[in-house]
């Protein structure tokens, strides 16, 4: 079996206020020197079989039209988890 990992993320322009929450805290727990912070979404999608550029193509056209709504949000990434740990 195979796995897929997909990255969703707001575009720049979206305020994203859990991101903001986890920024403001982050000071407050002693942990110094971080900009900015933008929270995302994580997919893991498993396949029967290997992760191929077909399954990966197919993978990417979920998430452009499922997992990330379009308005408000980039797929920054999709890659075989196995190959993105190595």
């Amino acid at each position: 079996m195979g796995r897929v990992l997909v990255q969703v993320m707001p575009k720049p322009e979206i305020l994203d206020p859990q991101g903001k929450a986890v920024s403001a805290a982050l000071p407050r727990l002693g942990l110094e020197g971080f900009t900015d912070v933008r929270q995302g979404k994580r997919f893991e999608l498993v396949v029967e079989g290997p992760v191929t550029p077909a399954v990966l193509a197919q993978a990417r056209r979920a998430a452009e039209q499922l997992l990330a709504n379009p308005v408000i949000e980039d797929v920054v990434s999709v890659a075989d988890a196995d190959a993105a740990v190595s």
